[in-house]
């Protein structure tokens, strides 16, 4: 046996050495699906409070059935500011609210289900850093504790994190959804 394809122990089970590089103990792969699970949570129940006006951060008579506005509300708001305030005020729409709700619910449900995490980490990344900059965070007058590093920036490194470790084959359907034969041949779904 060569340098490279010796064995190696794991946690009592030999691996061969190209392998024990990008194995991941057990325990890490179930707290790496604890993370997926609750970073989907965010963005599910952020879609349920919004939709029904669940009480925590939308009253009842501002919930989408009820004719709120999920984001030409948040984009209308007090919250956003700093020098991109005329671009975000320009973009809200009854477009936006659709766009940002079917955002919220389609990144719930695939990280918590496990499946499409490359394309749920993007687009959550992304609404993530936009509703970052939306808020501004870097002048001091803001309600941000941190000016680099907030919620925004944690729940899209998360979301980066468990599409990169395939965080959806422990306790979700990762494994499942790659075998599918459209996502064998269209990589970006896996």
């Amino acid at each position: 046996m060569t340098a490279t394809t010796a064995p190696r122990v794991l946690r009592g089970q030999a691996i061969p050495l190209t392998e024990a590089r990008t194995a991941t103990l057990p325990g890490a792969r179930q707290a790496l699906a604890v993370l997926r699970l609750a970073t989907g949570f965010i963005f599910l129940w952020a879609f349920l409070d919004k939709t029904f006006g669940l009480g925590f951060s939308t009253p009842a008579e501002r919930a989408w059935i009820n004719g709120g506005t999920p984001s030409q509300g948040f984009l209308g708001s007090e919250a956003v500011s700093g020098p991109l305030q005329p671009f975000f005020a320009g973009i809200a729409s009854p477009a936006t609210d659709i766009l940002f709700m079917l955002g919220m619910l389609g990144i719930g449900l695939a990280v918590m289900l496990g499946i499409g995490l490359r394309v749920s980490a993007i687009a959550g990344a992304i609404i993530m850093v936009l509703m970052y900059l939306a808020e501004w965070p870097f002048a001091a007058n803001t309600a941000s504790t941190n000016p680099l590093v907030d919620y925004h920036i944690i729940y899209a490194l998360a979301l980066i994190v468990v599409a990169a470790t395939s965080a959806g084959d422990t306790w979700g359907f990762g494994r499942q959804w790659r075998a599918l034969s459209i996502v064998r041949s269209q990589a970006w779904l896996a």
